[in-house]
């Protein structure tokens, strides 16, 4: 039987992506990576099976998402986006899911998508290790992260402002006469969860309040982790107001805030980030920082749809939606109660 390119792959121990650029002559490839697979392609008497390349060079009109498994609740939101879209130019969609931050994991859904032709891949809200990175750009498959802003200019995304976030969520607190604001189940990871804690702490700074350590707790923005937070803080803190790091998270800090017998919001005021349909199915009503998912879910497809037709260098897509402050039932006005 003739070898194959998974063959010489596993005999060196690299992605198939990797020989399949080095046999196709193409760029990206080491020269002592490059020599090594042919010295192997050679060994093993791999012939390359012409009616497969024509078929990978036909325009394939499957997109893959890869969905990471971050507790929270806005996935479906930006799948839905990305369906629509889709359907509208005739796109078949397959999802793989994968761990958020396990690179192992990471690698195992890269390796599952990338060995197939595809129209691009769509990443939500999942922040690669580097390697992976490289792995996924050598792959010359289109690609976009959604819900995540990276701070590579040549890694494309559409998300929301993450910094911008953290930052407006705060104002709108101390706008309301808040002083003593927590950020609760946010991530320490270097883009989601700490643009967030900047903008938290740069919006305290300009109103002259030095936050204590304490007011910020970390989590993966799950509700145990809101409920965590909240249990942290205690029923004797003297924080009039929690930023929770997601809609779930929020529901959390919710839930532990009347075991500890706090009332929401004449005791304890919740603002949410998400603007998830959360917001809405618990009382009182989460006061949310809500984001576009579905606009970032249809974005991502009109921009795999650009590379499509490019045969030049592709430009790079770095774009932020909007955010906005959706007012309901969980916000105390101190301003206006004194």
């Amino acid at each position: 039987m003739t070898a194959t390119i998974k063959d010489i792959a596993r005999k060196i121990g690299v992605a198939p992506s990797t020989v399949s650029r080095v046999l196709s002559n193409k760029p990206g490839v080491g020269p002592a990576m490059t020599a090594k697979i042919q010295k192997v392609a050679k060994e093993l008497g791999y012939q390359k099976n012409r009616a497969a390349v024509e078929l990978v060079k036909q325009r394939s009109n499957v997109i893959a998402a890869v969905v990471s498994s971050v507790k929270t609740s806005f996935a479906g939101q930006i799948i839905e986006g990305i369906q629509t879209e889709a359907e509208k130019n005739g796109l078949n969609l397959i999802i793989v899911y994968s761990h958020s931050a396990d690179p192992i994991e990471q690698r195992k859904a890269l390796s599952t998508v990338i060995e197939r032709p595809l129209r691009g891949i769509l990443l939500l809200s999942i922040a690669l290790s580097s390697d992976n990175l490289v792995l996924l750009q050598n792959s010359q498959i289109p690609f976009c992260f959604l819900s995540i802003s990276l701070d590579k200019k040549t890694v494309p995304f559409i998300s929301s402002n993450d910094w911008q976030i953290g930052y407006q969520s705060t104002q709108f607190l101390l706008k309301k006469g808040h002083q003593h604001i927590g950020l609760a189940a946010i991530d320490k990871y270097p883009y989601t969860g700490r643009l967030r804690l900047a903008g938290y702490q740069q919006a305290l700074k300009e109103a002259d309040i030095t936050p204590r350590d304490s007011w910020v707790q970390l989590g993966d923005y799950s509700y145990a982790a809101g409920k965590a937070a909240m249990l942290h803080y205690g029923a004797d803190t003297d924080l009039t107001a929690v930023i929770a790091g997601s809609d779930a998270a929020g529901v959390g800090v919710l839930n532990q805030a009347r075991i500890l017998g706090l009332k929401v919001p004449s005791d304890l005021s919740i603002l949410s980030i998400d603007g998830t349909d959360i917001c809405e199915m618990v009382q009182p009503q989460l006061t949310s920082i809500s984001q576009d998912f579905y606009s970032m879910g249809i974005e991502g497809v009109k921009y795999l749809q650009l590379l499509g037709g490019q045969s030049a260098k592709p430009m790079i897509e770095q774009k932020y939606t909007a955010t906005q402050i959706v007012e309901r039932e969980s916000i105390c006005d101190l301003g206006k109660s004194r």
